[in-house]
């Protein structure tokens, strides 16, 4: 019977355990797999990359930190209402002669609590602040959105890297598996006496260049994939399974080149915009230091006054008072002149910024336009040498078993065949990062 109640107990223990447990643990599994992708697509790693890199983390805080800035300049416009308390003791109360009689001027035992309240009619300072609130959102998001925009941009053509190496190891792979081939029957022809010792030497110098290269790929690899999981800001020691569609991506290499520069679509030229609203409001308030600040100000104060301590609050002397504040400083060396004049110096610096902006931005479109167009016709020509260079390769392959051709020959079509490959896919992701850099110059990639 205890061995049944013991069981028992234990049974609810181990129950009471799981329903303690279980909840956390879940809650973890679900973070883990909340941190890590479960298909690392191109758009899965961007929009990852966008959630998680701290310079967009940095950016998005920046941005709260923006709002509770404007918040707290806008609060100026309310009333400002404080209270202060005073309790003095006057060991010697101030006598003053009158009419040849001395008399003491005041008690002992003083008390006050003042309520004071003021509003701000006119003020330069918070005046600003509401007129230049909704620009000073506006740049803060457009810092976020260019923030934004320069992971994504990176973040591919990081993910185009890795892309490129992949395949290298792939295709190398093939070629290994080719070359293994290719030395098995070159042994074998060499033991038969058909051939003698240098093609199967041959097979062996070729398949050991191609076992060193694909080394040298996968530690590549490994180094190409760390460096975009950083731009993601993706875990270190969590794996990272890049999945592609190269037919897919063949698809998207089409570009309308015809399209010309829009400036506004440029994040760049939005924010030189922007901060050229905020300096023009900067002027309009150097301008307002010759208009007086006006503010209305008003106080309730409670006295007591006893000589007797224990008495000091039976009696309240109260004493209020509401007042009209203009304060303009007349004369201060010339000091508003000169900063008027700064503020519009400095509105002519940004008009300089954003010519030079166009022209930059004419620059970068021609440049990436030209890369594009460079690489879309290297694309071409390579994707014709593979289709030539697997059709040169299969017939002398078969050309060689029959004992027309010789086996330098095979290599060297597989060195051809090889190239072609690499040199095509590294055309392939070249194009695709070119078309990236003609997107961006055009203002077509936002976040």
């Amino acid at each position: 019977m205890n061995k049944l109640n013991a069981l028992a107990q234990h049974k609810w223990k181990c129950i009471i355990l799981s329903l303690l447990v279980l909840p956390q643990w879940l809650n973890a599994q679900q973070k883990d797999s909340d941190s890590l992708l479960q298909e690392a697509t191109l758009d899965n790693v961007i929009r990852y990359a966008i959630r998680n890199q701290p310079a967009v983390q940095k950016a998005l805080i920046n941005e709260a930190i923006t709002e509770t800035t404007i918040k707290g300049k806008l609060a100026d416009w309310y009333p400002q209402i404080n209270a202060a308390y005073n309790l003095q003791h006057n060991f010697k109360v101030q006598t003053a002669v009158i009419g040849g009689n001395p008399v003491k001027l005041g008690v002992d035992n003083v008390s006050a609590v003042q309520l004071t309240a003021t509003q701000n009619i006119f003020n330069r300072d918070a005046l600003l602040a509401t007129q230049t609130a909704g620009d000073v959102r506006r740049f803060a998001k457009q810092n976020t959105g260019a923030t934004k925009i320069d992971v994504a941009v990176n973040v591919s053509k990081a993910f185009y890297d890795v892309l490129t190496t992949k395949q290298q190891i792939k295709t190398t792979s093939e070629d290994i598996n080719r070359l293994e081939r290719s030395l098995r029957d070159a042994t074998y022809q060499y033991q038969a006496g058909v051939t003698d010792k240098t093609d199967y030497k041959r097979a062996t110098i070729a398949l050991n260049n191609a076992k060193a290269l694909l080394k040298t790929n996968e530690e590549l690899l490994k180094a190409k994939i760390e460096y975009l999981k950083a731009l993601m800001g993706y875990p270190g020691g969590a794996p990272l399974e890049i999945k592609y569609d190269t037919l897919q991506m063949e698809s998207e290499i089409v570009l309308d080149t015809l399209q010309g520069t829009n400036y506004s679509t440029r994040i760049e030229y939005q924010l030189l915009q922007t901060q050229l609203k905020l300096q023009q409001a900067n002027l309009k308030y150097n301008k307002w230091s010759f208009i007086p600040n006006v503010s209305a100000n008003g106080a309730y104060n409670f006295n007591y006054q006893n000589d007797q301590f224990s008495k000091l609050y039976n009696t309240n002397y109260p004493q209020s008072f509401a007042n009209l504040s203009v304060t303009l400083p007349i004369f201060q060396g010339g000091k508003r002149i000169q900063n008027i004049r700064n503020a519009e110096l400095q509105i002519n610096l940004i008009e300089a910024d954003i010519t030079d902006l166009r022209n930059n931005i004419n620059a970068e479109h021609a440049q990436a336009l030209a890369a594009y167009k460079a690489s879309l016709s290297t694309y071409l020509a390579l994707k014709e040498n593979l289709a030539l260079a697997q059709e040169v390769y299969d017939v002398i392959n078969l050309q060689y078993r029959s004992g027309i051709k010789t086996y330098l020959e095979v290599i060297t079509s597989e060195t051809d065949l090889r190239n072609a490959r690499i040199n095509y896919y590294n055309a392939l992701y070249q194009l695709l990062s070119s078309k990236i850099d003609v997107q961006k110059a055009l203002g077509q990639i936002n976040y």
